[in-house]
């Protein structure tokens, strides 16, 4: 299994181990660029990450956090069934569903009913987790719809589903990377994506 790296979280230097190309929001974009982290698998090689663009999210439960406006976007070589770099195990395929549930996973992130206990968010957080995990499994299920976002400039179909918290989507680019993304106050609708020409920009 892949597992976020915490030590590459606001540092780029995860990024530029990666042998695959970052992307974020295309140059119609002018607001503010930061980094989030990369997700390694357990032989250390980057498996994913993201980028984060707008106001940076911070969860309260106050209320405020539906003043953020922000998009996210998570970047997912695709990658075959393979056996891990030891040899002790099989690394898992990466699809579209991957990138739509890291990107389902990450505005939950950033997400805090209100109304709840502290001591409840865990439990929460895990039931979440599994139905994000569960609508990512179906992406031509009912919770999804599709429309159609530039992708270095050529018309790509996206999966794409709204919630309370926010809106998730999911698709798959001609340079061999999934993306997934998610955000909140900034419509989806208007977004384009493109490759990063140096992630050092966004440090």
């Amino acid at each position: 299994m892949e597992t976020t790296s915490q030590a590459g979280a606001r540092t780029v230097d995860g990024y530029l181990l990666a042998p695959f190309a970052w992307y974020g929001l295309d140059e119609a974009f002018t607001g503010p660029r930061w980094l989030m982290q990369v997700g390694s698998a357990a032989d250390g090689t980057v498996a994913h990450g993201s980028t984060g663009h707008g106001d940076e999210p911070v969860l309260r439960t106050d209320g405020g956090s539906e003043r953020e406006r922000f998009a996210v976007v998570v970047t997912v070589p695709t990658s075959p069934v393979r056996r891990s770099a030891d040899g002790t195990g099989v690394m898992e395929a990466t699809s579209v569903s991957s990138a739509a549930w890291l990107a389902g996973v990450g505005l939950l992130s950033f997400t805090w009913p209100g109304q709840m206990d502290h001591g409840l968010r865990d439990d929460w957080l895990d039931q979440q987790t599994e139905t994000a995990w569960v609508l990512a499994d179906d992406l031509t299920g009912a919770d999804w719809t599709t429309l159609s976002l530039p992708v270095d400039g050529v018309p790509t179909p996206f999966h794409y589903r709204e919630s309370e918290f926010g809106w998730v989507l999911a698709g798959s680019t001609q340079g061999g990377v999934h993306l997934g993304a998610y955000g909140r106050g900034m419509s989806a609708y208007g977004l384009g994506f493109s490759e990063v020409k140096d992630i050092t920009d966004y440090a």
